[in-house]
Formats: structure tokens, sequence, C-alpha cells
């Protein structure tokens, strides 16, 4: 089964509306990315753009097992000497992009994160390295901006969170997924819900500041009850943040669902299991920021929220990150077949010339619009129309007339309130409902052209 087959919609959503059609992390899709003609250089690509506040997103595509449900650009383990190829060739890139940005003016970087993959599958050496190649040849201050990483139970060894605390990591993601052993087995997570204690454990030992938790829903073989533990136990580490995923089926995943449930069925089930996690998160006094993401109130911010990074100003190092100016987002290919992955990885690692850009999309206008709408919207604290109009020069609600109008109707847009929405501080702004079906409503905001590059990618 996947996401986007037809089915009918569960109790609560519209008729034709699949509340889990796609999750929004990053518009354009890299699917809608195509090699670019001439492979621009990077120097002139970056000519002219701010750089005073910029994102450094260094990715690591390793992990020492992959999920069932994942379809992240990663491989399963590295022979000998790969990750340390791996890390030349990322030190390389890192000084080809660091040269491309220039010294015409100050080049600063206001967070940074470490992603994949797994980073922390590199020892504690080779996360010393990864954090110098971010500072020495990039010219990040770590210890002085928000750091986040991204780390599973197994690889949260006591030496690599030294190495990553010392060096200034302000917020450390793990993926339980499930504190239930069997619904980890079922999502294709080998673990032990002790394994993950003892990581857990090791985290707040590290007194890494800020630590997320990431729990999937929708699991075969779940129920309301084992939903309610796996919160719980969550919640007894009193972490500051949570995020609660639903469970996607994606083409070439190792997740092969065996079940006679219906997409209506499990659509109910996931919708259902949604309701139950965001009520009982704000009962234990939690702040919804996103349909995922939950903040204890106190927490420091780490940054662009949601994963949204696609603020213009980003520069992703790794054969798996994506990188974008103002007018261009780009990367290197992409893929979810393990062959496809390695042989990718394989590339990178022997690439000498990093100056120019090779895969991507241009971002027009209309695209521009679209991006600021979907990462504005999609936060429960809304968007404040104000900056819109002073960004782009016109209105919302002209520029995307029919499918506001359409998220007004199934009520998922709140009611501006009294004015025009000319007032200071008007917000465009989801109701719940609409926060629950954001995985439909970003979607629909895609563009044609964007709509039919996906449409024409070829998995692989």
């Amino acid at each position: 089964m996947t996401a986007t087959t037809a089915a009918p919609a569960p109790a609560g959503t519209p008729v034709g509306v699949r509340p889990y059609q796609s999750y929004v992390y990053a518009y354009p899709h890299k699917t809608a990315y195509r090699p670019l003609p001439g492979r621009p250089a990077l120097r002139a690509l970056w000519r002219g753009e701010p750089k005073e506040a910029l994102s450094l997103y260094l990715h690591v595509p390793f992990c020492e097992v992959r999920c069932g449900f994942c379809n992240l650009f990663t491989r399963i383990g590295a022979p000998d000497g790969l990750t340390g190829r791996y890390l030349d060739a990322l030190d390389r890139q890192a000084a080809a992009v660091r040269e491309a940005l220039g010294d015409e003016g100050p080049v600063r970087f206001a967070n940074a994160a470490f992603g994949g993959g797994t980073p922390t599958f590199l020892t504690a050496d080779e996360l010393t390295r990864l954090c110098d190649i971010a500072e020495r040849r990039m010219g990040a201050d770590l210890r002085a901006v928000p750091l986040s990483v991204e780390a599973s139970p197994a690889t949260a060894t006591a030496d690599r969170l030294a190495v990553l605390a010392e060096r200034g990591a302000t917020r450390l993601s793990l993926g339980v997924q499930s504190f239930v052993d069997d619904e980890a087995r079922a999502a294709v997570r080998p673990q032990r819900r002790a394994d993950v204690e003892a990581a857990l454990g090791r985290i707040r030992e590290a007194r890494i500041p800020v630590l997320n938790i990431d729990l999937i829903y929708g699991i075969d073989g779940q129920t309301p009850a084992t939903w309610r533990s796996s919160l719980d136990a969550a919640l007894a580490w009193e972490p500051e943040e949570l995020y609660l995923y639903p469970l996607y089926v994606r083409p070439l995943t190792g997740l092969a669902r065996r079940t006679a449930h219906t997409d209506r069925e499990w659509d109910e089930q996931r919708l259902a299991l949604y309701r139950q996690g965001r009520d009982h998160l704000l009962a234990h006094g939690y702040e919804q920021v996103s349909m995922r993401m939950f903040r204890r109130p106190g927490a420091a911010p780490q940054g662009p929220d949601d994963h949204a990074c696609q603020t213009d100003g980003m520069i992703g190092l790794g054969c798996g990150a994506r990188s974008y100016t103002a007018d261009l987002h780009y990367s290197f290919d992409y893929a979810v077949d393990m062959g496809e992955i390695r042989a990718i990885i394989d590339d990178y690692t022997a690439t000498a010339d990093f100056t120019r850009a090779v895969h991507g999309r241009y971002v027009d206008g209309d695209e521009a619009r679209r991006r600021h709408l979907l990462q504005s919207l999609l936060q429960a604290q809304g968007m404040p129309l104000d900056d819109y109009r002073a960004r782009f020069g016109s209105d919302p609600y002209a520029d995307f007339p029919a499918e506001l109008a359409g998220f007004a109707a199934r009520g998922w847009l709140r009611d501006p309130g009294p004015g025009d929405g000319t007032e200071p501080g008007a917000l465009l702004r989801l109701t719940p409902e609409g926060l629950a079906h954001s995985d439909a409503l970003g979607p629909a905001l895609f563009s044609p052209a964007v709509r039919a590059a996906m449409a024409a990618y070829a998995p692989k």
C-alpha cells in the first residue's frame, strides 16, 4: 500500500481527501530536481546572495540498519575505509563551497545540523573530524549557534555523545519510533526497549540541552493502549521536544504491509492515534508547533521549526544534502534503492571538483510564494500576512484564491476575526483539523510544474 492510493475518506475528513498524502519537509521535493544544464558555478550562484545568517547542514549517509519505512538517502554499514573517504570528499566539498561564498562580505552561520542517515554511525574520532570540517573549513562557530544532531539508540554511545557535547551540540534527536519491542520489529527496526532506555540515560548524562524523541503511529499491531505506553515512556524522560510521525509506506523501502485492512481503515487508525497523541501531549503541557512537532514550554528554539530547512541561504554538504539560494535549489542525484545509493556515494567520494551545482531546480517567483506559504502555514503559529506582503508585494488570497478558499471550506483555516486581514498582526492560520490534515494541505499547494516533474520521476 502506498500513501497515494485512492480510497474513501475516513470519518471527519472531507470526501475525496486522503489525510496522508505526503510529508512536505522540503519544497520542491528532490524528485522534481533534474540535471542542471551547464552545471552553473557555485561562485556565480552565490554572488550577491545574503550570507549573514546561513544555515549549515552536513549529511552522513550511513546507518547500522535501515528501518522498513525509511526512504532517506542512506546505506547500511560501510566497507573498510569508506567513512574516511567520505569525510575526505566532504572536506573537499567544504573547501570548494567556502571559496565560492567569497569574502566580499561577512559569511556567518546562524544554525547547524548533522543529519543522515545516522551521523553517530561515525566513530568519536570521525565525529571530531566532522565538527572540524564545519568549523575550520566552513567557519561555523558550533559552540555559538544551535547545533542539532540525529542519532539512533545503538550509536548514542558515551564517547560519541561526549564529542558532540564538547563541540557545542544543543539538540540530540533520537529515533525511537516505538518503546514496544513488537512494534519496533513490525516497523523493521530491530531494537530492545532496554537498549533505548539506556541510550536515553546516556544522552541525559551528556547534558545536551535539548532532547528530542521521535515516535511513529500507524504501525501494524499498534493500538491506542500501546501508543499510550510509548507516549508515556517518552514523557518519563521529560524531553524538550517530541515528534509524532505518521507511518508511510513508500516505494523501494523495506516495509511490505501484509495486513488485510483497507486504506480507509489505515487512515482512520492514523488520524485517531494522531489525535490521541496530540491531546495527550497537550494535557502534559507541551505546545504544538506543527502537526508533528511538540515542544515543552521553556525549551530553547533550535533554529527553523519542524526541519523547515528551506529558508533562503542554506548550505548543504554531503551527497544527500540540499543547498538553497533565492533562485536555485541544488543537490546531487537522489535514490532510495540500495544499489543506486551505493553508486552515488561512490561517485561522491571519487569527486575532485565540487565547484559546480549538478542537480537541482530553479525557483521562480510563483514557486517562491508557494514555498513561503507552505513553510509558514504548516506551523501552528501561522503566517503573518504582513510578512508575506512585504516579501512578495502581493496578497496570498490574491495569489492562491482557489487553494485558500478550498481550505476554508473544509474548515482548515481559522476565522481571521474582525477586520479584512490588513490590520497589523493578522495571521493566516490553520485550525486544529487543518493541522491534522497538513499532509493533504501541503501537497495541494504544489505547482502544476512541480507535480508534473515529480510524476515523471522514475523511482530508483
